[in-house]
């Protein structure tokens, strides 16, 4: 799985956002605490605005602040925002797919690919992160030595 610097960088400001509680954030603190480019962060904040992850006010008291709580959002819901779907093929979700002959099962390969990378984004919050608390389940494939394997 590939994960672009825009859900990366998604990913990292809503845990930052999580990490300050009920306060409201600047974007130029947010964009400094990550190593976020400030112009960069500002679109990926009015996608996740516009996705109602995020909510912000403006003017001197203003800033960025997850409009729902931290352990309401999982991983995935960030990354759907900026990204759309979470896996595709050329753009096509993998249930719209149609291969012949021998490559038939791809498709069903591709599905249970992306049921996986869901089983991991869809259980792990915002919350989870900013905590260091994983569940349970991903802490095991994280413990897990192959799962450390570059290949």
């Amino acid at each position: 799985m590939r994960l672009s610097a825009k859900a990366d960088y998604a990913l990292r400001a809503s845990v930052e956002l999580a990490s300050a509680g009920d306060g409201h954030v600047k974007a130029e603190a947010l964009a400094r605490a990550q190593s976020i480019p400030p112009r960069f962060l500002e679109q990926i904040l009015l996608e996740l605005k516009h996705a109602g992850i995020v909510a912000s006010q403006r003017g001197a008291e203003g800033g960025y602040w997850l409009a729902r709580p931290p352990a309401e959002i999982a991983l995935a819901d960030v990354i759907r925002a900026v990204e759309g779907p979470l896996a595709n093929v050329r753009g096509v979700r993998p249930e719209e797919l149609d291969y012949n002959g021998a490559a038939s099962a791809l498709r069903d390969v591709f599905i249970a690919l992306r049921a996986n990378v869901r089983a991991v984004l869809e259980e792990v919050t915002i919350a989870d992160v900013a905590s260091g608390a994983l569940p349970d389940r991903v802490r095991e494939l994280v413990d897990d030595p192959d799962a450390w394997s570059p290949h």
